[in-house]
């Protein structure tokens, strides 16, 4: 498929506060792309905005929304399109999580609320955009998924599962554009030099996972991203080694497993029934364990 052309373009950005959104936003300004960007903090999307200003580039519009909450995706796909008219390309890179067991999670708010953020949200505003794009015969979707969907790791399946089922409605979503003019790009993050980075280590062990390649550089995905969409690419996977777990998914869950079983083995027995017993919701709105653990990842950053 040919690529976009991103200059005048219109664009929904989720998750556009911080990490891989906000460098993403600020590349596809750089490209002369139209934005909408969205998040729940406002002062840090008022801060993107000032910063594409200052640049000189299009100042984005500001739509802050709670994507966990039903209903929410459609409210930001209105005024999308009163302040666009249209949106050409649809980014849909918000995330949250929820750490805690199978029995733990459960089917309670903070398991619904990941799903609601990483799952059905997307959905929605798929179900808003995509019948437009597909009437002017061009447009684009990208969704943001991780490598976590062929991870099995303690405490961490709630969140992989919502990747999960959002990376299969990709491909599907792929398979149904066909023809339609309309692109498809499934962005699937491994390890990446993200405040998220400090929440996820909050599981024992899993840094001897996440350690075993270097953390990827948000803006060199956020330049691939972009890249991507101008050269009709499907899919981006980044950083590179993750490609192998997508392409032998049974060897890398059974790799995972072992690593885990291993590792969790040496943890006191108190402690992990403590870990797996624990619901904690993460993300930038997240409890405050998850929340201390992003600043003090990025504390560290800062200092390095």
């Amino acid at each position: 498929m040919a690529g976009i052309n991103l200059d005048g373009a219109r664009v929904l950005l989720t998750g556009a506060s911080s990490g891989i959104g906000r460098a993403t936003a600020l590349r596809l300004a750089s490209r002369g792309a139209r934005l909408a960007v969205v998040a729940r903090r406002r002062e840090l999307l008022e801060s993107l905005a000032d910063e594409a200003a200052t640049r000189g580039l299009a100042r984005p519009l500001v739509l802050v929304a709670d994507l966990s909450q039903r209903g929410a995706a459609h409210a930001v796909a209105d005024a999308a399109r009163e302040g666009f008219g249209v949106v050409d390309i649809l980014v849909n890179n918000a995330g949250g999580g929820v750490g805690g067991s199978q029995w733990a999670v459960g089917d309670g708010d903070a398991g619904r609320e990941a799903f609601e953020v990483n799952y059905w949200s997307p959905l929605a505003l798929i179900h808003e955009l995509v019948p437009a794009m597909r009437e002017r015969r061009q447009g684009a979707v990208v969704n943001v998924t991780s490598l976590a969907q062929v991870s099995a790791w303690p405490g961490f399946g709630a969140y992989a599962a919502t990747k999960a089922a959002l990376a299969l409605s990709t491909h599907t979503l792929d398979a149904e554009l066909h023809g339609s003019g309309v692109q498809v790009i499934e962005v699937v993050p491994g390890p990446v030099d993200t405040a998220v980075q400090g929440e996820t280590r909050l599981l024992p062990g899993i840094e001897r996972m996440l350690d075993r390649q270097p953390l990827g550089d948000p803006d060199v995905l956020a330049a691939r991203i972009v890249r991507a969409l101008e050269r009709g690419r499907r899919r981006v996977v980044y950083p590179r080694s993750g490609r192998f777990p997508l392409v032998l998914p049974g060897i890398a869950r059974g790799y995972t497993r072992r690593l885990a079983a291993r590792t969790w083995s040496t943890v006191d027995a108190q402690r992990r029934e403590e870990l797996l017993g624990t619901v904690v919701r993460s993300g930038s709105m997240g409890d405050a364990v998850a929340r201390e653990a992003r600043d003090a990842w990025e504390r560290a950053r800062a200092r390095a």
